[in-house]
């Protein structure tokens, strides 16, 4: 177990180190740092001091490994439009996001099993046939659209929902939240909806799948022809045998959310981590831009490991199939 575990985390620092490859690239050929920091009356001196204070004097190699270096450190350097530290931008913002990626995974999480299991249980059933179309549809159209004709609804037609912002938030410590304020909840529905409804279609269809499989095995014909309640065998023998897939996907789901929350939050305005990094594009802020790619990926790495080593805890097959693979070698 312990060489399973040494082996994902290896390949965890892998993919991190091609991803600080990225970001390093960016910083070097998306634009001349100095010149995007200084105005066009900066004097040479000037321009050469901060050439040096940045390291750019310094071969290519070398700059690289500091890059690294200061990343682990959490030093993303200066934000150049906003002329803050880039982390505590980040910090800033990351809340919101947070929020807004753990509001949408309960919601496909707490719509999108009962919507599968019922389409499983009565495959034929006008409900069933209602929630694959709509299922089907939610997989389909892309988010800014889903955003769009809820905020052309709710918020110009209807005037129900705020068509943008994150409404009024409470500190708690260095932490925001609007979940503590009605502003803060109602501001939340449109876009944690525009951001979950793909991963509810999702998941609906997954569940539909894994139900249908299940309720096809022996063991479950055993249980109905002991006498067990319809309720007993659908949701303690067979919902229960199907969640581990569903377990898989809501680690890579919540990776997902946090790294394409951007398109909501620029529909919605939603001040989140995403609305900050596409700033930053227009606006070619580069250690934003750096600094977003490496924190997400971390997320998103960090997530998948940890999905990996349950998956491996919990089915033993797979402990068992890695280790022998690792012998044969």
């Amino acid at each position: 177990m312990l060489a399973i575990v040494i082996r994902r985390l290896g390949n965890a620092a892998l993919v991190m180190l091609v991803v600080a490859f990225v970001a390093f690239v960016i910083f070097q050929f998306l634009g001349d740092p100095v010149q995007l920091m200084l105005n066009e009356q900066a004097s040479a001196a000037e321009r050469e001091a901060l050439r040096v204070r940045l390291g750019l004097d310094q071969p290519v190699i070398m700059q690289f490994f500091s890059f690294v270096l200061r990343a682990l450190q959490g030093d993303f350097g200066v934000s150049y439009r906003n002329q803050q530290d880039v982390i505590m931008l980040i910090a800033e913002r990351f809340p919101a996001t947070f929020e807004l990626v753990m509001v949408a995974t309960v919601l496909a999480l707490g719509i999108g099993i009962p919507l599968g299991v019922l389409a499983a249980i009565n495959p034929q059933s006008l409900a069933a046939r209602a929630t694959r179309l709509i299922s089907m549809v939610g997989v389909s159209v892309p988010a800014f659209v889903v955003g769009i004709v809820l905020i052309l609804i709710f918020s110009v037609e209807l005037n129900w929902l705020p068509a943008f912002g994150r409404g009024d938030v409470v500190q708690i410590g260095r932490w925001s939240t609007g979940l503590l304020t009605p502003s803060g909840r109602i501001a939340l529905i449109m876009p944690a909806i525009s951001l979950a409804l793909f991963q509810i279609s999702f998941i609906t269809r997954l569940v539909t799948a894994e139900m249908l499989e299940v309720l096809r095995t022996d063991y479950i014909k055993f249980a109905r022809a002991r006498g067990l309640s319809d309720r007993a065998v659908n949701f303690h023998h067979a919902l229960k045998n199907c969640l581990m897939p569903v377990v898989t996907m809501t680690g890579m789901m919540i990776g997902d959310l946090i790294a394409f929350a951007l398109v909501t939050e620029t529909v919605f305005q939603w001040p989140g981590m995403g609305l900050l990094f596409v700033q930053a594009v227009t606006f070619i802020d580069i250690p934003v831009m750096a600094a977003y790619l490496m924190i997400v990926s971390f997320i998103f790495v960090t997530l998948n490991t940890i999905v990996d080593l349950i998956y491996v805890l919990v089915d033993p097959r797979l402990r068992h199939g890695m280790a022998g693979g690792a012998r044969a070698h």
